[in-house]
């Protein structure tokens, strides 16, 4: 664990009872129909055809640095939600997140630019999180070597369109680890590749938090966040239901889900 020259932990994320609340346009009910017409006549709700997902529900926590935190729960729990809040992506409804230094997102639907080379999207992520051009140069053929994408022919060289989802997501990972992150919030990213790519990225996860950042990994892969992750934060329905170690919140969460 990070400490700063007291010893003490210094925190690098802080959410204090946050709720996130997607509004979307549409009520399920039709535009016609007599529920919709006595909601507008009774003036309920305070958008007309906009239904609420409160999909993020007073979740409290503080991360540190040199912590990698698993993120685990259910299908539409909130996980992804709130890494996009903690990034600065989706504004608070209620509460706050604090975050010491720049969040970095890395998720597996991030978007590439598919016309351009894996070559070029390297020099553009690699700007885009603020390396040098310099920099990148520097560190260009690791992240190629990393990602694997030229063991089975020069695909650097290629359009991104023509990867698969697995290289693509490979690639968006390699670019992500060149760069020290202060938080580092990675979204499914170890369940694409095989297991040698997922041994490399777990190495070089632990390197990050040896750099005194914070990681956070969203992962339905157990043994990832086994091998990665030295404390859980478990969501359902939005809600934070268990903060704690990784086995005993994985045990817990196993005996829920019968898994």
């Amino acid at each position: 664990m990070a400490d700063d020259k007291t010893g003490a932990r210094v925190p690098t994320v802080i959410a204090d009872d946050l709720h996130i609340v997607y509004r979307v346009n549409g009520a399920r009910s039709g535009k016609g129909s007599a529920t919709a017409a006595l909601s507008r006549i009774l003036g309920r709700g305070e958008e007309r055809g906009v239904r609420k997902v409160h999909a993020v529900r007073g979740v409290s926590f503080v991360a540190y640095r040199g912590e990698a935190i698993g993120l685990i729960g259910s299908n539409g729990s909130g996980k992804s939600t709130l890494l996009r809040a903690i990034a600065g992506l989706l504004p608070a409804e209620r509460g706050k997140v604090y975050t010491d230094g720049q969040p970095s997102l890395l998720g597996v639907n991030a978007a590439l630019m598919n016309d351009l080379t894996g070559e070029r999207n390297i020099i553009l992520g690699g700007l885009a999180m603020g390396m040098s051009r310099e920099e990148i140069k520097e560190r260009y053929q690791d992240i190629v070597d990393f990602s694997g994408i030229n063991e089975k022919g020069d695909f650097i060289t290629l359009p991104m369109r023509t990867y698969s989802s697995g290289m693509a997501a490979r690639l968006r990972f390699s670019i992500a680890a060149a760069k020290d992150h202060d938080v580092l919030m990675i979204d499914e990213a170890l369940a694409t590749g095989d297991r040698k790519f997922q041994k490399r990225s777990e190495a070089r996860i632990r390197e990050l938090r040896k750099e005194a950042g914070t990681v956070f990994l969203v992962s339905h892969n157990n043994k990832s966040i086994r091998d990665t992750c030295d404390r859980v934060l478990w969501l359902e329905r939005g809600e934070l239901r268990m903060d704690g170690p990784t086995d005993e919140v994985l045990r817990e969460y196993e005996k829920f889900t019968g898994k």
